[in-house]
This record gives C-alpha cells, sequence and structure tokens, in this order.
C-alpha cells in the first residue's frame, strides 16, 4: 500500500522564540549519516525556530542534495531551514527517517527545489509524494535489517578509516625519522641559497597583453600534484615567457589559499602560473623532491606556520621563502634517501587506494539496501 507523505505525517512548522532547550542547525546534521555532530546542551538563538521532541524526524530543506536527516532523541528547537515531520500511529519514525536517507528519495525532493544560489526543497510537493506503507510489523523488520546492517557497516568504515589514518601518519613519521636523524656531513641552507625563486604574473585583465595562454593557482596545486581540471587563461607577452613559465622540475608552491602546499612540475611542457603561486628553481635539481617532502613533513607537524604573515589570510612570502632554511644530506647520499621515501609513498598511495575503496564499496552497501527496503526486496 502507498500513500501520500501527507497523509503519513504531519508538518510542525509553528515559529516562536525558545528558550533553555538544545539548538540544531544544519551544521549540527551530518550528511547521508543522519548523525548528530552537535550539543544537548540548551542554546538560545535571536531569531524564531522551529519546537520539535523526540517524535519528530528533521528535514534539512536547504542545498536537500546533502541529506541531511535527523531523528532526536531530545526535545528542543531547530533553524527554520530544518522541517520538523511529525508521523502518524501507522508510520514508524526509523522507518521514515530510512526513505528520506534513500537516494531515490533525495534525489527526487532535489528536484522540487527553487533558487539557485540558495536551492530550497518545496516541502507542499514534498507531503505529495507517494511513500510505501506496510503494516507496522513489517515496517519494524525492515528498520531491525537496516539497522543491524548500517552499525555494520559504521564499524567497517571506522576500522577503514582508521587504517587509512595509520597508514598516513606512518609515511609522515618515517619523513619526520628521516629529516631529523641528520647524519655526516649535512648542512642547512636557506632557499635563497640553494634557489632561484619569483612568483607568478599579476591578473589585471584591463592591462595584461599578449596571447591568451593557460596558466595555474593555487587551487591547481595539490601535494606533490596538480589538479589540471580547471585551468584558467589570461594573457601573456613572448617576453613574459621566461619569467612566468614553470618548466620540468620546478617546484610550485601556494603564496596564499593553503601557503606552503607545493609539487613539481613534471611535464615537458613549459606552463605558465599566477602571482599566487612562488617558482622555485633548484641549483641541483635532486633537491626539489627532497624540498617538496620536507615541506609536506613541516605542514603536517605545524613547523610551516612560523614562516607564515598574516593574523586572518595567511601567507607564505618571498621573503619568508627566501630565508626557509632546508637541511640536506650531502649531494651523493640524495638519491638512495629519495628512493627510500619514493618506495614509502607509493605504499602509503596503494594502501591509501585500498581503503578508499573499502569505503566507496560500503557507501555504495548502503545505499543498495536503503533501495532494496524501499522495493519489496529485503
Amino acid at each position: 500500500m502507498t500513500k501520500t507523505l501527507g497523509e503519513v505525517c504531519s508538518f510542525d512548522k509553528v515559529q516562536s522564540i525558545h528558550c533553555g532547550l538544545p539548538y540544531v542547525g544544519l551544521e549540527h546534521i551530518e550528511s547521508h549519516t543522519a548523525r548528530f555532530i552537535g550539543s544537548s546542551e540548551p542554546q538560545p538563538v535571536k531569531s524564531s525556530t522551529f519546537r520539535f521532541s523526540n517524535e519528530h524526524v528533521l528535514y534539512g530543506r536547504l542545498r536537500p542534495y546533502l541529506n541531511k536527516v535527523l531523528a532526536p532523541d531530545f526535545d528542543g528547537h531547530c533553524s527554520t531551514e530544518i522541517f520538523p515531520l511529525k508521523p502518524c500511529s501507522e508510520l514508524s519514525r526509523s522507518y521514515l527517517l530510512f526513505w528520506l536517507l534513500a537516494d531515490t528519495t533525495c534525489e527526487r525532493i532535489n528536484a522540487t527545489c527553487t533558487g539557485a544560489r540558495m536551492p530550497r526543497a518545496q516541502m507542499n510537493d514534498v507531503l505529495g509524494f507517494e511513500i510505501p506503507i506496510p503494516p507496522l510489523a513489517e515496517q519494524q523488520r525492515i528498520v531491525a535489517i537496516l539497522d543491524e546492517a548500517f552499525e555494520g557497516i559504521a564499524t567497517a568504515k571506522a576500522n577503514a578509516e582508521k587504517n587509512l589514518q595509520n597508514a598516513r601518519a606512518l609515511f609522515e613519521s618515517n619523513l619526520q625519522l628521516i629529516f631529523t636523524s641528520k647524519g655526516e656531513g649535512w648542512t642547512e641552507k636557506t632557499i635563497g641559497e640553494l634557489a632561484k625563486h619569483s612568483l607568478g604574473k599579476m591578473l589585471d585583465k584591463a592591462k595584461n597583453q599578449g596571447e591568451m595562454q593557460p596558466y595555474l593557482r593555487n587551487i591547481n596545486v595539490r601535494w606533490f600534484d596538480f589538479d589540471l581540471s580547471d585551468v584558467l587563461e589570461m594573457r601573456f607577452l613572448e617576453t613574459e615567457v621566461e619569467k612566468y613559465t614553470a618548466v620540468k622540475g620546478d617546484v610550485l608552491i601556494c603564496e596564499g589559499g593553503y601557503p606552503g602546499r607545493c609539487a613539481i612540475w613534471e611535464k615537458d611542457e613549459p606552463i605558465f602560473f599566477q602571482k599566487a603561486l612562488h617558482r622555485v628553481r633548484f641549483h641541483e635539481q635532486n633537491l626539489n623532491q627532497w624540498f617538496v617532502y620536507y615541506l609536506f613533513l613541516l605542514d603536517k607537524t605545524g613547523g610551516l606556520k612560523q614562516y607564515f604573515t598574516g593574523s586572518g589570510i595567511q601567507h607564505l612570502t618571498g621573503e619568508a621563502l627566501k630565508r626557509f632554511k632546508l637541511p640536506a644530506p650531502p649531494l651523493a647520499q640524495l638519491p638512495a634517501l629519495l628512493e627510500h621515501i619514493d618506495q614509502l609513498a607509493v605504499e602509503t598511495q596503494r594502501l591509501e587506494a585500498i581503503y578508499q575503496q573499502k569505503l566507496a564499496a560500503l557507501d555504495e552497501l548502503k545505499k543498495a539496501l536503503l533501495q532494496q527496503a524501499f522495493s519489496g526486496e529485503l
């Protein structure tokens, strides 16, 4: 049997100013999991809110593709971007929660949205959606299966995420050991002594001249690699090619945004770069990979912050980069050490790929179970 959502639950949307109650905003509901990540301590807000109880299901209508749904175990008040739905006696609250979490439901609700910048579900339309309503005992059976399955999936995900963190921590601890166990002949020199460095070209559509060329900005630079899926263009003169291009072996470092994040340009073709990036060209090219690994280590341990300026938006200025000190072994020892680190990095990436695949498979399993639950296949 199917009924419309409006036939089996009511929409409690009486606004008021509530005091002495826990508050739930959209930021307190984890996407796709129905997990509460806020506080149950009383929290007043100055604007009107909706009152809810432990008999409601809370549904976030702003950007519904985020799929923020919650079955609270406490009384409280919530943002008016969250709609309290109260199921009637023939509809299990947990059954309703799982139905709202299902991908097919999420997609249908998202299709009702109006507003390009701040899309909101039209709840009057949603209340007209049909929902399968088996007998209450059957709903409870389905909920019991999903509860047990989701508990197992949550445990498996926690283990995979822990293993993922351990793989990354092992790589970082090995880096730490290599850079702190300095042997005979190690030196510490500044980047100003070891390399030439410069910033890219300022983006100024009114003043820039020349041919349109693709260029890199800080969003394109990731750790150890480049994201070239969103490369913009601006004008460069032929006389600016040498000054504003990176060639194979150059290190490109974020000046702001995520200061210090960097990668080595490995392509044979040169690439232009914007002022938000530093280009570092070492006199001894073998030092480029060593430098990138050291920056990565300092970023993870917090040591890189000593080179930043700015209390709000932080920057790694050219002057700070010039005085940055790089510890390094004798050049003859460098290839063996880099080969060892590279092998660790490859193994870490292999383990990360395994655990990421496990996490993706567990997410797909949840989606499949929800699909089966509301198509009569459980």
